[in-house]
C-alpha cells in the first residue's frame, strides 16, 4: 500500500476518534484479502470481535451487520454485548487498492495494547490509532 492512501487511512481513522459521548480507539487491520474472499473476511471479522470483546471486558458479544437500519451502509458491523446490546466496537471493511483495511473503534477503556498485540499474532499487518 502507499504512504499517501495509508496516511490518508490513519487520518480518517482518527477523525472517527474525535471525542463524542465516549472516548475512542482503533485499530487499522491491513490484509491481503480481495472482494472475492467474503468467507474468509468473515471469519477474519469473527476472530477480532473475539479479540476485542476480550480486551473490553465486556462479556459475550455478537457482530451485528445493520442491514435492517438505513443509517447503516454496506460493510459496516458493530460488535454488541449479547446481555444488553452496548456497544463494543464498530468497523468499516474498506476496499484499497484491490484489498481490504478494516477500521476498528472501541471504547478507550479496553486494553488497546493487548488488543494489538492479539490481532498482530493472527499475522496481519497492524496500525493503532491512539
Amino acid at each position: 500500500m502507499s504512504e499517501t492512501l495509508d496516511s490518508d487511512l490513519y487520518q480518517r481513522t482518527k477523525a472517527l476518534l474525535e471525542p463524542g459521548e465516549i472516548e475512542l480507539v482503533g485499530l487499522i487491520v491491513h490484509t491481503d484479502l480481495t472482494g472475492q474472499e467474503d468467507l474468509e473476511m468473515h471469519e477474519l471479522t469473527v476472530d477480532l470481535n473475539e479479540i476485542i470483546a476480550e480486551h473490553a471486558n465486556k462479556g459475550e458479544t455478537y457482530i451485528y451487520a445493520g442491514n435492517d437500519d438505513t443509517n447503516f451502509s454496506s460493510n459496516q458491523f458493530q460488535g454488541l454485548t449479547v446481555d444488553d446490546e452496548e456497544f463494543v466496537w464498530e468497523c468499516q471493511q474498506l476496499l484499497r487498492e484491490g484489498t481490504f483495511d478494516l477500521v476498528f473503534y472501541y471504547e478507550a477503556t479496553a486494553d488497546h495494547e493487548a488488543i494489538v498485540e492479539a490481532v498482530e499474532e493472527l499475522g496481519p499487518s497492524v496500525t493503532p490509532v491512539p
